[in-house]
């Protein structure tokens, strides 16, 4: 509507949970759907130099440091939670000696954690409006690279957006707790910060989030049911773009899109996919 380009990223950095045809299937829907996108980023799986070169900048600033704390230790130790449940590291191995890192390494290999600064970051969503953190209090020193040399989400899609260029980052609201701290690497690296819209998730009459998890209708199930427009105009109905649940394509929906639009509740799974 703003006449940019939709750019297409595959986000398969965790090689156990993330085959190729998964990400086909995807495409294929997004097709089906008539979301097309004008170009295509490389799969994050084969953008690890990359993400490397950033992270080197990162031990140049003496920002990282090994964690060794296993997943069993960290929910023991009594830190506190975000308001998003996400566990506050209590900052076991920040201080760590040479010599105790060393003996640490022979038992296990370690994740490689950033030192946040106590600092408040701050950011205008598009939606959500004013949002706000300290990432000391309330997000804590988070990983960036895991145990088994993987580098983590928060640090390869800032680097993504950084070098390609994105300007403007659409996604669900479970995310907006990761911006400030994404806002954080941005601004270390020297790249300028996209703008940020996060959307309200579609979820059940009972309120709750749609998942893979509880085996939820899924777009291969909708597709023998519906035709494209069908699922574009109730999905539109439910974000309140459209006054009523009628087919649409998404062509036509651009022509007048408008982001006041979008309320800020979370909204409700249309009638029609229950």
């Amino acid at each position: 509507s703003c006449g940019g380009k939709l750019v297409l990223r595959i986000e398969d950095l965790d090689p156990d949970r993330c085959r190729r045809e998964y990400a086909d299937q995807l495409k294929r829907d997004l097709e089906w759907l008539g979301l097309t996108w004008d170009e295509e980023q490389t799969p994050q799986s084969l953008r690890s130099e990359a993400y490397r070169g950033m992270f080197s900048r990162l031990e140049e600033k003496n920002l990282v440091y090994p964690c060794y704390c296993s997943r069993v230790e960290l929910h023991a130790a009594s830190a506190p939670h975000a308001s998003d449940g996400t566990l506050l590291y209590a900052g076991t191995c920040r201080e760590l000696t040479p010599a105790e890192i060393e003996e640490k390494r022979k038992k296990r290999a370690p994740a490689t954690r950033v030192r946040v600064p106590d600092e408040i970051i701050s950011f205008t969503d598009g939606v959500f409006g004013a949002y706000s953190e300290n990432l000391a209090e309330e997000c804590g020193d988070f990983i960036i690279r895991r145990s088994d040399g993987v580098f983590a989400y928060q640090l390869a899609v800032t680097v993504d957006d950084g070098l390609s260029g994105v300007t403007e980052v659409v996604r669900g609201s479970d995310l907006i707790s990761s911006t400030p701290r994404q806002i954080w690497l941005y601004r270390l690296f020297g790249f300028e910060p996209p703008h940020f819209v996060h959307i309200p998730l579609l979820c059940d009459v009972d309120g709750r989030r749609l998942s893979k998890r509880d085996e939820d209708l899924d777009l291969g199930l909708l597709r023998k049911r519906f035709t494209p427009e069908q699922v574009i105009g109730a999905l539109a109905f439910a974000a309140h773009l459209t006054d009523r649940a009628e087919p649409a394509s998404v062509r036509e929906l651009v022509q007048d899109f408008d982001w006041s639009r979008i309320p800020r509740h979370e909204l409700c799974l249309p009638p029609m996919f229950r």
